[in-house]
């Protein structure tokens, strides 16, 4: 059983389907502690990925949007004090344009821009020709920030490095988790949807023309701008205004993770499991989950190294300051002060001396 100080990575999934994808991902799952601390409301899950221990929760069922979110953010910081950072991990609305091929399974990442620091709140602003933020929401942390660079690289070379291909292969005894046999689809935003979950009786004629992809990945990554709200977005048109306003450039959106950038250490990683327009369905949801679990995992094992090198230059920093401090110390030492010649006695036996001498000198005056 596992101390509560153990755990350095919390992981957080808004839906039930996210939340088992993130279990599956993990190298080793851990016998957490007994109880969490008094008044935390969540269930957890423990593993480890590499040589981080990670604690994951879900949110509760029918509980969405920012502040639910921030509720279990809270809980968990608080009974793992030593959490360095959070992942919000789960899927998302895509918002392709022309210059982002945005396609379901995807993956966004949260990373600053020259305008946003990640995440975008975009129900708490003006909207006029263009976007009018109002406040700002925080940049994720530094140890994730700088492990992108090497996870980037990686990815572009697949033949060479297993990565998210790689981690995806766990689901492959999972049919609920495969890449569905339904056709990607994205529909012009003039292009109404008739009846269901499905588009069976969508006219093909509003869909949008790609030309097949020939990257020789699983899956394409695309850093930027999450929007976040608390409510669903599933208007084209109101997608696309945000996608490519210069303000937001808006990547996907999504109803958690305005409540946590602020207060919590935190990167979001989204699956794209539909184009956030009327022709939303469910059929992408599992597998955009494990996309983005997969990508979460691909990025862990490089934040280790991240640490780590930090955690070496902290300690190289501190060993120079000490011996620093430890060669000031000598170069300014003084010598002993000299005491004078036949002076063998301490400052503390004269003084007692000359109290005695005069007492004796006011008894005799006395007598």
């Amino acid at each position: 059983m596992t101390s509560p100080d153990t755990y350095t990575v919390g992981w957080i999934c808004p839906l039930q389907e996210e939340y088992e994808a993130a279990r599956e991902v993990l190298d080793e799952d851990l016998e957490g502690p007994e109880a969490a601390e008094k008044g935390d409301g969540n269930t957890y899950f423990f593993g480890r990925i590499g040589k981080h221990s990670v604690v994951i929760a879900c949110l509760p069922p029918g509980r969405y949007g920012t502040t639910a979110a921030t509720r279990v953010a809270k809980d968990m910081m608080r009974s793992f004090p030593q959490l360095r950072f959070l992942l919000l991990v789960g899927t998302a609305g895509g918002a392709p344009t022309e210059e982002q091929d945005i396609r379901l399974g995807d993956v966004v990442v949260s990373v600053p821009t020259d305008t946003a620091g990640g995440v975008v709140q975009y129900d708490y602003g003006k909207r006029a020709e263009e976007f009018l933020p109002t406040g700002h929401l925080n940049a994720p942390p530094t140890v994730l920030l700088g492990a992108l660079p090497e996870v980037r690289r990686r990815h572009n070379y697949p033949k060479r490095f297993g990565g998210i291909d790689e981690h995806l292969q766990v689901f492959n005894n999972n049919p609920r988790f495969q890449k569905p046999k339904e056709e990607d689809r994205l529909f012009r935003p003039d292009a109404r949807h008739h009846g269901g979950n499905g588009c069976s009786k969508c006219d093909l004629n509003g869909l949008v023309l790609r030309p097949p992809r020939t990257s020789g990945r699983a899956v394409n990554v695309f850093y930027g701008t999450v929007a976040s709200a608390n409510s669903l977005m599933k208007g084209a048109t109101e997608r696309d205004f945000y996608a490519r306003d210069r303000k937001t450039k808006a990547l996907c959106f999504e109803m958690e993770a305005a409540g946590l950038m602020n207060d919590f250490p935190c990167m979001v990683i989204r699956g794209i499991s539909n184009y956030s327009d009327s022709h939303k369905n469910d059929e992408w949801r599992c597998y955009a989950a494990a996309t983005a679990a997969a990508y979460a995992k691909e990025l862990l094992f490089h934040s280790v190294m991240l640490m780590q090198q930090i955690a070496a230059e902290v300690a190289a920093n501190i060993r120079h300051e000490i011996e620093a401090a430890q060669h000031v110390a000598r170069s300014t030492q003084l010598p002993p002060w000299p005491a004078p010649q036949g002076c063998l006695r301490s400052r503390f036996e004269a003084e007692i001396e000359e109290e005695e001498r005069w007492r004796r000198e006011t008894a005799f005056m006395n007598a």
